[in-house]
C-alpha cells in the first residue's frame, strides 16, 4: 500500500519554548525537551520534526497535525480528539492511552511503536500502516476504516465494534483475545493458527 509521506521540504532547529511563545510551528525542528509545563493550543503543526521531544509537560490542545514527524517521543495521554492528522509518522514512540476519538487520519505511519490503549472510536482512518507496534487493549469503536496494512503489531485484547474490516489482513499479528463483534469479523483475513481466537466469537465450540 502506497502511503503519502509528510511534506517536508526544509527544517530549522528551534527552541520548544521559543516556538511557543511565538505560537508558531511551521517547518521546525525540535530535539531539546521543555521543563516547564506548557500547553500549546488551537493551532496546526505543520512540516515539523519532533526527535526525542517528551511530551509529559506539554499538552497538545486542539492541535492539527499536518506532515509531522515523531522520532522516539513520549506521546502519551495526548489527546487528538476531533483533529486532522495528515501525512504523519510515529516512529519508535510511546503513546500510552493516546486519544484520536473523531479525529481524521489519513497516510499516518506507526513503526515500532508502544501504543497500548489507544482510542480510535468515531474516527476515520484512510491509508494507516502499522508495523511492529504493540495496540494492546486499544478500541475501535465505529471507526471507519479504508486501506490498513498491519505487519507484525500486537493487538492482544484490541476491541472491534461496528467497524467495517473487510480485507483487512490480521495473519501476521498476535490477535489473542481479540474483542470483535460478528458485524466487524465479515471479510477479515487470518491464518490457520489464529482461528482459534475467532470460532468463539461465532459460536463455535471445539471438540477436544
Amino acid at each position: 500500500m502506497k502511503i503519502t509521506k509528510p511534506k517536508i521540504k526544509n527544517y530549522y532547529e528551534k527552541d520548544l519554548k521559543e516556538a511557543y511563545q511565538a505560537n508558531e510551528f511551521y517547518q521546525y525542528c525540535f530535539n531539546k525537551n521543555i521543563e516547564q509545563e506548557i500547553i500549546i493550543s488551537d493551532l496546526e503543526i505543520d512540516s515539523c520534526l519532533f526527535q526525542k521531544i517528551d511530551f509529559t509537560n506539554i499538552r497538545l490542545n486542539k492541535v492539527d497535525l499536518i506532515d509531522v514527524i515523531f522520532e522516539d517521543c513520549n506521546l502519551s495521554n495526548q489527546i487528538f480528539d476531533n483533529k486532522a492528522i495528515h501525512r504523519v509518522i510515529f516512529k519508535n514512540c510511546k503513546m500510552l492511552g493516546t486519544s484520536f476519538i473523531e479525529s481524521s487520519l489519513e497516510d499516518v505511519v506507526f513503526d515500532n511503536c508502544t501504543t497500548k490503549y489507544l482510542n480510535f472510536s468515531s474516527a476515520k482512518m484512510k491509508n494507516i500502516k502499522i508495523s511492529n507496534s504493540d495496540f494492546t487493549e486499544s478500541t475501535f469503536m465505529e471507526t471507519k476504516i479504508k486501506n490498513i496494512e498491519l505487519n507484525k503489531t500486537k493487538l492482544y485484547r484490541a476491541e472491534f465494534i461496528k467497524t467495517n474490516l473487510n480485507n483487512v489482513d490480521f495473519s501476521d499479528c498476535n490477535i489473542d483475545n481479540i474483542i470483535i463483534d460478528k458485524e466487524s469479523l465479515n471479510g477479515i483475513f487470518i491464518n490457520q493458527f489464529q482461528v482459534v481466537n475467532i470460532v468463539g466469537i461465532l459460536g463455535v465450540k471445539i471438540k477436544e
